[in-house]
């Protein structure tokens, strides 16, 4: 199944997420198909800059946000 989700990156205790379409198999580090974005919640306000025309087009073809990357989406206006 492919699935929209978070890879972390950054350091030790100051991460950054990059939101990626990686197949649900893979580590969560590890393969991905496409970057759509990054999440940066260390930010005050929690950045978020999104493809959203990517992340509709993917969400269409039948990839399966994780609830974290739903939450985000909500906000960025995807879903």
């Amino acid at each position: 199944m492919v699935k929209i989700r978070l890879r972390r990156m950054g350091a030790k205790k100051a991460p950054f997420y990059r939101i990626v379409v990686a197949d649900s198999r893979f580590p969560r580090d590890g393969r991905f198909i496409e970057e759509l974005g990054i999440y940066d919640p260390c930010k005050e306000p929690a950045e978020i800059k999104l493809d959203n025309e990517r992340a509709a087009s993917w969400l269409k073809s039948g990839a399966q946000p994780t609830d974290t990357v739903r939450s985000i989406l909500k906000k960025a206006g995807v879903l």
